[in-house]
């Protein structure tokens, strides 16, 4: 294959882990505060509007990388009575209820029956733990989910025991609104998964004023005092460039994306590290991250990873493993069938249909390379799939996506983008 040329410089949003956070924090904060080059996609649209039914006012204004939002903070918990669409947003689902409980009033939260069907039973517990109450709104279903109603006259604060083995967004739900409590509050989180997007929202808390420890039995403890308004310029998102670095991989292209580097908050940058093990030059610098083909027109497969930590940038891995030398497994990331879709379920159906050999078990896959047919991949209303599968059609003729518009989840140009870089 042909030397890359130059690399391409990849336009990625914002991060949507970033943005969501940065949204709340500046809500809670005590004055306005200018979030530079937000994610704007339908989930975190639906954060911002739920903010603003909240009794928070947002407003737009043009900056020199698209649209600023200026959140003007409260500087407490919401008052009154609301109601939330929290739409497809899991981080609407999981953040806001626990914002509203440090309030006073009562809220109800609702949402697609794509996110009702998705757990909420440790959030709610931790919610009623910590002194509000916690209702089924109508037609919840059995088990702990939306809808549902948050009646509070505050949160108290103190010990508290946050079941994480499934999400780490119930702990950082919890932790975002930690400053508005009466007390100090200090949480344990047994069986924690992501953990680097637990360390995002810490960075972040600091960022705007907060002040969480974790000590050395892994306990979080959070002081009282509230947030003070910062602004923040928000960083390329890590998942979403995940694409792009695996399609130069399997283009022999090279690719960067810039202000996404060495200083990242985003733990998923190292899915370029992963990369680096099927054989993809990389290069991670203080402030941009380029990655270029094997000039081989494959992959070097035949070893295993832990994703776990890493686990929404696993589909893109697993995506283009059909191209590898030998197999690849990917493990520890069991969390990953309660996302949007059961996700080790989906890529593994897809990549069957179009007649690759998978084998996969509660918290792994392994995909064995092979020749590949066009077949139509089912999204299951899944950005991540249709995006991971899209990168996948790169080197694979005939491939289509069921529902190729739900990119706009997180990236809503994303089909016009690789179209750009690599058609």
């Amino acid at each position: 294959m042909s030397t890359p040329a130059e690399p391409a410089l990849a336009r990625i949003p914002g991060s949507k882990s970033i943005t969501n956070r940065a949204l709340l924090l500046a809500a809670a904060a005590d004055g306005p505060s200018r979030l530079t080059a937000p994610l704007v996609s339908d989930d975190t649209v639906a954060f911002r509007d739920g903010l603003a039914a909240l009794g928070v006012e947002i407003t737009e204004q043009a900056g020199a990388d698209g649209v600023d939002w200026l959140v003007h903070g409260i500087g407490r918990g919401p008052r009154g009575r609301a109601g939330v669409w929290c739409a497809d947003a899991g981080t609407a689902a999981r953040f806001l209820p626990v914002f509203a409980a440090t309030g006073a009033g009562e809220f109800a939260f609702d949402a697609s029956e794509q996110l009702r069907a998705r757990p909420l039973r440790p959030l709610i517990e931790a919610i009623e733990a910590l002194g509000a109450q916690v209702l089924p709104g109508e037609g919840a279903a059995e088990g702990g989910g939306l809808p549902l109603r948050v009646r509070t006259a505050g949160l108290r604060g103190g010990e508290l025991v946050v079941d994480s083995s499934s999400s780490s967004q119930f702990l950082t739900g919890i932790l975002l609104s930690a400053p508005l409590m009466g007390r100090p509050l200090t949480v344990r989180a047994p069986g924690l998964v992501s953990r680097p997007y637990l360390d995002i929202t810490l960075a972040l808390m600091r960022h705007f004023g907060g002040d969480p420890a974790v000590g050395p039995d892994g306990r979080i403890r959070v002081a009282t005092g509230g947030y003070r308004a910062r602004d923040l310029r928000i960083e390329p998102d890590a998942s979403t460039a995940s694409y792009v670095f695996a399609a130069a991989a399997v283009t022999n292209r090279s690719v960067t994306v810039p202000g996404l580097g060495s200083g990242s908050l985003q733990g998923d940058l190292r899915f370029a590290e992963v990369l680096r093990l099927t054989g993809a030059q990389v290069e991670i610098g203080p402030d941009d991250t380029t990655v270029t083909g094997t000039g081989m027109g494959t992959l070097r497969g035949g070893f295993e990873v832990d994703m776990g930590d890493i686990s929404d940038t696993f589909m893109t891995l697993a995506a283009i493993a059909p191209f590898a030398d030998a197999p690849i497994t990917i493990r520890g990331i069991g969390h990953a069938r309660l996302k949007e879709s059961d996700r080790i379920a989906a890529t593994a159906t897809n990549l069957r249909a179009l007649g690759a050999e998978v084998t996969d078990g509660p918290d792994w896959i392994t995909i064995t390379p092979g020749p590949l047919r066009p077949a139509e991949i089912a999204c299951h209303c899944d950005h991540r799939i249709a995006m991971s599968f899209s990168v996948l059609g790169l080197r694979t003729p005939g491939i289509t996506l069921d529902d190729p518009a739900c990119v706009s989840k997180t990236f809503p140009q994303f089909h016009q983008e690789l179209a750009r870089l690599f058609g």
